[in-house]
């Protein structure tokens, strides 16, 4: 399941390590297997990951089917290639290749609305009378529903059918947007689809798949549920401490568990086309359908680039790659291929170990590119004259959950400018260069990786909904004024919330000094240093939290009622702030540091007013 939480030490972590300066490395793919092995037996070692199955692959079969490692480490049980793997979101393709089936066989469409072929189905849509949640916006993510909530995620859903499952999490299926317009990753879409084929099939999801997948395509050892043998053991980053195995409540958008051999026939499957041994299991019509969207309005441009059915371009070392990759707890998966080029590969790891997977990544596709010719770069053209009508301040407009919304849109603010031939897009996160490939579209131009062989940014066509750019999410147009207005309040709010604890230590020290004392300054010293005491309590919860963030955060816990209490505690304490400011008078309260206190209480104020409108204070991580 790709569900690697967005939390705020998440998106934390991201921005510190967007300011750190790129490190050059002097990585040289491997020639031959022997030596790709090694690599990744020193990638195993250096980052304490236990066990890494791969495969890598061409239109011929297999040139490498292998595991390394351990696939349970108190039992030193190695694994093998027909080691089963958790795969994580890898495993929604099945929900849209089932969906493809019916299609073909016309028993639906993807156009159809999901109300007219699932009415028990609970969601919200406002906008449902003129643009319905359709079949096609559940396998591209284009519902404009949240992803799941930490209490779905949290949900031990063993034995727990579809219909029950979908029940319970139908809080968080409302549309936020337009249905079929932008992109925002959603677990629940797949399961709904899902749901889709056992309603009009008769049979439950994972049997359908088998029959028609699994089966034909030579998947022979998958399984969405717990196998009863021969299955790794997931673990934390330390690769020594082991997750129990998690019952995910939506098991079509990410709980199959697959060998080295299993995955090598899949990739080898959509290399060929759909077609396994000779016998054409879904047509090659299908196969392009699953790499091209075709839901967004970036789509209905003409951009190619994004995410299929279940299947997203990926640009990497100027190549162009599709597939999927998923994440559990404790398991990080990835499945790439290029049809042009014949090639593909696999590989699963049994942590959740991101250094890991990243190295494991480059020493993959290092070894199967090393030979290829990479795909020739669009030549660049002019900056069309629409692209005036684009420059100004944007702010994420398209994200994947609520929770850390009011976060996003404050880190992912950023300016839209065009010259000498470019465009920029800037932002806290450093500058993107993007050059003109034709008419609206453009392509993103590295500084040190090769330049991407597409176009995969859109100038969207300007909708009543305002004015909009993709690039990697959606981007949408605000007025300058408020962009320059929320900057200088964020730096005010963060400067003078920092100057608190500074301050603090000030006076603290100065009471020891009876001279210095002073009662009367008290009240209007010790709120607004409690406000920040329980702000970063809060952030502190969240990062001590986040290797067992699911556990600890979607259940009612310590973890996650130290966080209500802090947002509490905080709207009390910077409440109390201004009301102490407010009452202070009399003799013994210097001006200065009533000036000083009236600032910070302004800035607290502030701070309680936008995390209040975002639902922060009184959060409910499990609710």
């Amino acid at each position: 399941m790709r569900l690697r939480i967005t939390t705020v030490v998440c998106l934390l972590s991201v921005s510190l390590a967007a300011l750190a300066a790129p490190k050059k490395d002097d990585f040289k793919p491997a020639t031959s297997i022997p030596e790709l092995r090694q690599q990744l037996e020193k990638i195993l070692k250096d980052t304490h990951t236990p066990a890494v199955s791969v495969a890598i692959v061409h239109k011929d079969g297999p040139e490498w089917i292998d595991a390394i490692g351990a696939a349970d480490v108190s039992a030193n049980r190695p694994a093998t290639a027909d080691t089963l793997f958790r795969i994580g979101s890898t495993s929604k393709a099945f929900a849209s290749l089932s969906i493809l089936k019916l299609a073909d066989q016309g028993k639906l469409s993807l156009e159809d609305p999901i109300r007219k072929l699932v009415p028990d189905v609970e969601f919200q849509n406002r906008w449902e009378s003129t643009d319905p949640v359709r079949v096609v916006n559940l396998l591209e993510h284009t519902t404009g529903w949240d992803d799941m909530h930490l209490r779905e995620y949290a949900k031990d859903a063993n034995g727990m059918d579809l219909r029950t499952a979908l029940a319970y999490g139908k809080a968080s299926r409302v549309s936020r947007w337009r249905p079929g317009t932008r992109m925002s990753y959603c677990n629940t879409g797949p399961a709904v689809a899902a749901y889709i084929v056992e309603k009009i099939t008769g049979q439950r999801f994972e049997d359908y798949v088998q029959q028609n997948f699994f089966s034909p395509i030579g998947m022979k050892t998958a399984t969405y549920f717990l196998p009863p043998a021969n299955a790794v053991t997931l673990y934390h980053n330390d690769g020594k401490t082991p997750f129990a195995y998690w019952h995910i409540i939506y098991r079509p958008a990410g709980s199959i568990n697959a060998s080295a051999r299993d995955m090598a026939a899949y990739v080898q499957f959509y290399l060929n086309r759909g077609q396994v041994n000779g016998v054409q299991v879904m047509p090659s019509a299908d196969m392009d359908r699953m790499e091209s969207p075709v839901s967004t309005w970036a789509a209905k441009d003409g951009l190619k680039a994004g995410y299929g059915l279940s299947n997203y371009w990926n640009f990497q070392d100027g190549f162009i790659y599709h597939g999927h990759n998923g994440g559990v707890e404790g398991g990080l998966t990835e499945m790439g291929y290029m049809p042009d080029y014949g090639v593909g590969y696999f590989y699963s790891i049994n942590t959740g170990n991101g250094d890991a997977f990243g190295k494991i990544s480059k020493a993959m596709r290092g070894y199967i590119t090393a030979k290829l010719q990479k795909p020739v770069v669009p030549a660049a053209a002019v900056i069309p004259g629409l692209a005036a009508a684009y420059v100004g301040w944007y702010e994420p407009n398209s994200p994947r959950q609520e929770l850390t919304h009011f976060l996003e849109r404050l880190t992912g603010l950023s300016h839209v400018s065009f010259a000498d031939g470019k465009m920029s897009l800037s932002g806290m996160n450093g500058t993107s260069t993007f050059v003109p490939v034709n008419g609206r579209f453009f392509r993103y131009l590295p500084k040190e990786d090769a330049p991407e062989p597409a176009a995969s940014v859109d100038l969207i066509t300007p909708n009543t909904d305002g004015v909009f750019i993709q690039a990697g999410s959606t981007f949408k147009r605000i007025p300058a004024w408020f962009a320059i207005g929320e900057i200088i309040l964020i730096v005010f709010v963060i400067a003078a919330i920092l100057s608190i604890p500074i301050y603090a230590l000030v006076w603290i020290i100065g009471g020891f000094i009876p001279r210095r004392r002073r009662p009367v300054e008290r009240a209007i010293r010790l709120y607004p240093l409690l406000a920040v005491a329980s702000l970063g309590g809060f952030v502190a919860i969240f990062i001590l939290s986040s290797s067992d963030a699911i556990e600890r955060l979607g259940n009612v816990t310590g973890w996650s009622l130290g966080i209500f209490l802090c947002t509490l505690l905080f709207a009390a304490a910077s409440l109390l702030s201004v009301w102490a400011v407010i009452a202070a008078h009399g003799e013994g309260i210097r001006r200065a540091v009533r000036w000083y206190s009236g600032i910070v209480s302004v800035a607290l104020l502030i701070a309680l007013v936008y995390l209040a409108w975002w639902g922060i204070i009184g959060l409910r991580t499990w609710a």
